[in-house]
């Protein structure tokens, strides 16, 4: 039990458990681009089904893989940079957090 008016600092992390913690951040932040470039390239129009030729109700429905996929393989080739900024915010409010 700790005394009243003291307060408990926690522990410590060591340099693996950063490493590993920034390394989730950085997924979630390259995630979190690749949801905004899907949603962009929706937003243009990719992969909307043709009125004269198209796959149906199917193609329609799993269209968003396959922007989500193409959108995934834009930020594994760099993307926008938003991967970055969005990960010195996360990694910022987790340094906080501690």
């Amino acid at each position: 039990m700790t005394p009243i008016g003291v307060t408990q600092t926690a522990p410590a992390a060591s340099s693996a458990d950063i490493g590993a913690r920034d390394a989730k951040l950085m997924d979630a932040a390259r995630e979190l681009e690749a949801s905004f470039l899907s949603e962009m390239l929706k937003s243009a129009g990719l992969g909307e089904t043709p009125a004269s030729f198209g796959g149906g109700a199917g193609e329609e429905q799993f269209g968003s893989f396959l922007r989500l996929e193409q959108a995934r393989a834009m930020v594994g080739a760099g993307g926008l940079g938003l991967a970055q900024s969005l990960f010195e915010a996360l990694k910022e409010r987790a340094d906080n957090a501690v």
